[in-house]
Parts: C-alpha cells; sequence; structure tokens
C-alpha cells in the first residue's frame, strides 16, 4: 500500500470503491493545524471531478495501468474507434474521455490510451493538431494592428477564435487541450 506522499498529478487511484485520475495534489499546512493533502480527482466511468482532503500519511491504493499508442479510425455514436496498431484489434473509447481534444480528432491521429486490464481508463488526444479553416468571415486589409479575434469554423467542425489575417481555406495549428489558436502552417 501507498502512502499519500507517493502519489503524484497523473496517478490512478481506487477512492470509495471506483477508480479516479488524479488532476491536482497539493500538501498545505494551514497555521496551526495538522499537514494534509488537497485531491482533485475525476472519476474515470463517467467523468465527474470530485475533491477530498487526505492526512499526511494515510494508505492510498495507487492503480497500475497499461499505456498504449492507438490509431484513430472512426467515430461511432458517442464512441471513438481505435485500432491497436501491433495486434489490430479494434476498441471503442468514450468521447468524454478525450476532454477538450475530441473536437479536433481527424482519421488517422495516433492517440494515447491508458488500460486497466481489458478497459480503457484514460485518453488523450494529441496535444496539437492541424486543420483546415471551412468558414470565417473576410479579414480586412489592414486589420492586423490590434490582437483582436473571429469566430472560425474548421473541418471537424469547431469553432477556433482566429486572428482577423485568417481566412477560408487555409490551415491552422490548435491546440487540442484549450481549443484556442497557435499559428497559421503553410
Amino acid at each position: 500500500m501507498a502512502t499519500t506522499q507517493d502519489v503524484s498529478v497523473g496517478n490512478f487511484l481506487r477512492y470509495n470503491g471506483e477508480l479516479v485520475l488524479v488532476i491536482e495534489w497539493q500538501h498545505r499546512t494551514p497555521g496551526n493545524l495538522r499537514a494534509f493533502y488537497q485531491g482533485k480527482m475525476r472519476r474515470v466511468k463517467d467523468g465527474k471531478l470530485a475533491e477530498n482532503r487526505f492526512r499526511s500519511g494515510e494508505s492510498v491504493e495507487i492503480v497500475r495501468v497499461e499505456t498504449k499508442e492507438l490509431a484513430y479510425l472512426y467515430e461511432e455514436g458517442d464512441a471513438f474507434i481505435c485500432m491497436d496498431n501491433e495486434t489490430y484489434d479494434q476498441v471503442p473509447i468514450a468521447k468524454f474521455m478525450f476532454g477538450e481534444g475530441a473536437k479536433f480528432m481527424k482519421e488517422g491521429n495516433i492517440v494515447m490510451v491508458a488500460f486497466e486490464g481489458e478497459t480503457p481508463v484514460s485518453a488523450e488526444a494529441p496535444s496539437h493538431a492541424v486543420v483546415e479553416i471551412t468558414y470565417c468571415e473576410p479579414g480586412m486589409k489592414g486589420d492586423t494592428a490590434t490582437n483582436t479575434l473571429k469566430p472560425a469554423t474548421t473541418e471537424t467542425g469547431a469553432i477556433v477564435m482566429v486572428p482577423l489575417f485568417v481566412n477560408t481555406g487555409e490551415k491552422i495549428k490548435v491546440d487540442t487541450r484549450t481549443g484556442s489558436y497557435v499559428e497559421r502552417v503553410k
């Protein structure tokens, strides 16, 4: 059994009989009180957030998971179908596991998926995606003096705020974790 000192962000814990992913983990020592760990965790099965305080030195169960690279094939309902490149097995993975990155998934993307046994428990989209702008309002000449943004629709259907000089048909690089514009791609 591990203790609270062994836990770090990104670990999987068994908390109240459910598997959770640690999002934030802080050691706090308030004034004249005993030290404790403040944990913010996301439940794997439905994506709900939970917060809890743990006593310093308290026993916790850290769950070992296996991480694999899978290729995204297609979307089916509220799941993405991904394929293991070594065994060619196809695995359905719930969209909510990808978070904000699910809006920028394109066929052929390589994704990181963590498994506990045979069940997927966590998924991570590529950190950046190159997408084409399918629609945005045209920019006016000389509109580059200020840092003003306009909405643009991408080929995946996501709406991204882009600078005024970006036009329809151009490719842009997007940070999939935040959904924000990074740069134009030639």
